[in-house]
This record gives structure tokens, C-alpha cells and sequence, in this order.
């Protein structure tokens, strides 16, 4: 099986869940799609079954319903498999399925044999063993977890009982233009979510998931910031200033709260303000996320195709080889050229580039070759 390229995923930004969905997002539709997962940022809790705790990690059934339409996926199945039942249904198709188990019994993964959580991965089948593709990065207890390919004997998946298989398919992914960032942030929610942290009285196990609430809440940020870059035009992620101060103050709410779970679980005092932290940072979300970043416009096409296309347009109006014209002949060195032309090149010009020309440099002098045009269009 042909590994999946992980390398343009940000894997630093998606949970275990997000993370593979974001492998074959960007396999169907290109680099960079799966950013699209940070379209939404809202706070959402369920309550966690073991103690009553809330958490913003949803249901996988919750992830399934709305994650892959925001990246041009669409589930065609999911099925609750026996480990059998998993291993013969991949033996019978060399294509990877997305699938979820307990993280427990993952061998490549620090959590094997330690910690119990869901966790997703690609598996498919293969003549020499069962391939894996994982591309979930994140620093633990026990050791990294980082992404890779893995070929592993039948053996080696012997503790899975069970596990969720979804079989996922390229759907219609919209222009970037209509999936704007979008930020729904009740400060009830913020209250609701928060005061059962405050009031229960078993601190360790409060702080243990209060770590792993902050984790989960700083990456959807930097996810939801990364996002909002990409629709204003900026793919190296949000600029300097508040955006990426906000996520700063995030990190230092996942260490305190991280520094407070480590020293209660030790038996020693719990510092103080953890949760007033946490509140401090949900809170400024609203003003931080807030607004609509304006959406980028066309992208500004390279040298040798935005002179292509400049000689192209100029070309069609002047009825001549456009090769000419590349070759630097002047406009006006053609009969058919004169300032009705000169004009009917540019109006034409701003059309096909989906822009306006700066006015200050449509000046005759500035208008004689291709090469003129394509610096006033850059």
C-alpha cells in the first residue's frame, strides 16, 4: 500500500480524533484542506460518564456528523467491529479505513498497556502485514507520540476487541470564501462548563482531566487562529499581536493547570487560580475571535504565468502573436494598437486578474510592453 503523505499536515494543532480525518482530507483535496477543521470554534461540553466531569472532547458518533464535511469528506459507513470482524473486513480490501480503539492496546503509541482513551488511525492490508498510517503528535508522560507508517504482524493487534471502522469518500469541498471562521461563544456556556471543576471536591481527579480539557481547548484555538490566517490570505498562521498573545496566554493556562494536576497528584497544596486562568482565557476568545477576518482575494499568480496571461489579453486585443509581445515588442510598434486599444487592454487585463490597477501608475509612459503591465499587476 502507497504510504499517505503526512508531512503537510499540522499535526501539532489536531487531537487524535481530527488528525487522520486530516490525512485524507488533504489526500482527496490537497495541502492544507484539513485547516478547514478550525472553521468553527464554540464551547460544547459532554458529560464524561467515569465521574460527571464535563469535557469538550465529544462523542466519536458527534466528530463523525460534523468534522468531514467541513474538509470534503463524507461517511459512507461505520460499523462497531470485533477484532476479527476488523481483520477480515481489511483482508479484503487493500485500501486504508479510518478506524478509532482504545489507544491501550495500540503498540506504536506511548499509551500502550498505560492509558485508555480512544484514538484514531488509517488501516489497511497488505501482503507483508497490516499498515498503519498515524499522524498524531503529542508529548506525554511515557514518551512522544509521533507520526509514521507502521507494518505490524497480526500479533501485534491481538489486545483490540473491538473498534470503530469508518469508511470515508471524497465529497464537494466549497471555495475557502464560503466556510468563514466562525466563532459561537456563550459566556453561560463558559460558566456551565467551568463550575463543576471549582466545586468538586476530589482535586486530583478534577485537575488530571482539567489537563487534559486545557490541551484539548489550546489546540482548537491555535487550530481556529492557524484557520482564520488561512482565510485572510496568510498561510505561515496568524501574525503578531493579539491573536498570537491570546495563544501564549493559552499555553500558560495548559502549563499551571498541567503544574497543579502533577503537585496535587504528589499530595502536596494545589496552587491557586487554575480555574480562574482557564476562565480568564475563555473569556477573552470573544474579543479575540470575535470578528470576521476579511477574506483573502485572488491569489496573486507568479511571474511566468501572470506574463502569460498579460500578453494573452494584450495579444487577443491587438490581433498578434503573443509570443511577440513576451518577446518584449512595444504595443505601439503594431498597426492595430492606439489608445482605444491601450484602453481595452487594461479593462480586459483587470477582468481576467479579478482586480484593480492602481490608478497612479496608468499612465502612457508606464504602458508600452507586457513587462509594464505585469509590475503594475503585481
Amino acid at each position: 500500500m502507497a504510504h499517505l503523505d503526512l508531512g503537510p499536515v499540522h499535526t501539532g494543532l489536531l487531537d487524535c480524533i481530527q488528525v487522520n480525518l486530516a490525512v485524507l482530507a488533504d489526500h482527496h483535496h490537497g495541502p492544507g484542506t484539513h485547516l478547514r477543521l478550525g472553521a468553527p470554534l464554540h464551547l460544547r461540553s459532554w458529560q464524561r460518564p467515569e465521574d460527571g466531569l464535563p469535557t469538550v472532547d465529544p462523542p466519536l458518533t458527534e466528530h463523525l456528523a460534523t468534522l468531514p464535511a467541513l474538509v470534503g469528506l463524507r461517511v459512507v459507513d461505520h460499523a462497531r467491529l470485533t477484532r476479527a470482524e476488523l481483520l477480515a473486513d481489511r483482508a479484503d480490501d487493500d485500501g486504508p479505513r479510518y478506524v478509532v480503539a482504545d489507544a491501550y492496546h495500540l503498540p506504536w503509541l506511548p499509551y500502550h498497556g498505560r492509558a485508555h482513551m480512544p484514538h484514531s488511525f488509517l488501516l489497511a492490508a497488505g501482503p507483508d502485514g497490516w499498515h498503519v498510517t498515524d499522524a498524531y503528535r503529542n508529548e506525554t508522560e511515557w514518551g512522544p507520540a509521533t507520526p509514521g507508517h507502521w507494518v505490524l504482524p497480526e500479533v501485534d493487534l491481538a489486545g483490540l476487541t473491538s473498534a470503530d471502522v469508518v469508511e470515508l469518500a471524497p465529497a464537494d469541498l466549497p471555495p475557502l470564501s464560503a466556510q468563514p471562521p466562525a466563532a459561537a461563544l456563550d459566556p453561560a456556556a463558559t460558566d456551565a462548563y467551568l463550575a463543576p471543576y471549582d466545586a468538586c471536591p476530589d482535586r486530583a481527579r478534577a485537575l488530571g482531566q482539567l489537563t487534559v480539557e486545557t490541551w484539548l481547548l489550546a489546540r482548537t484555538r491555535k487550530l481556529h487562529a492557524t484557520y482564520r490566517a488561512l482565510f485572510a490570505g496568510r498561510a505561515d498562521g496568524p501574525e503578531p499581536g493579539p491573536e498570537a498573545d491570546h495563544l501564549r496566554a493559552w499555553d500558560k493556562a495548559v502549563e499551571q493547570t498541567y503544574l497543579a494536576h502533577r503537585r496535587v497528584s504528589r499530595g502536596r497544596a494545589e496552587p491557586p487560580g487554575v480555574v480562574d486562568r482557564l476562565r480568564g482565557v475563555l473569556t477573552a476568545d470573544r474579543t479575540v475571535f470575535g470578528t470576521v477576518p476579511a477574506p483573502a482575494g485572488p491569489p496573486a499568480p507568479d511571474d511566468g504565468e501572470l506574463r502569460r496571461r498579460v500578453a494573452a489579453v494584450a495579444a487577443d486585443v491587438l490581433g498578434v502573436p503573443a509570443s511577440d509581445l513576451l518577446g518584449g515588442a512595444p504595443f505601439d510598434s503594431f498597426p492595430a494598437f492606439s489608445s482605444f486599444r491601450l484602453v481595452e487592454i487594461i479593462e480586459r487585463l483587470e477582468s481576467a486578474l479579478d482586480r484593480e490597477l492602481d490608478a497612479d501608475e496608468l499612465i502612457p509612459e508606464n504602458l508600452r510592453r507586457v513587462d509594464d503591465l505585469c509590475r503594475i499587476a503585481r
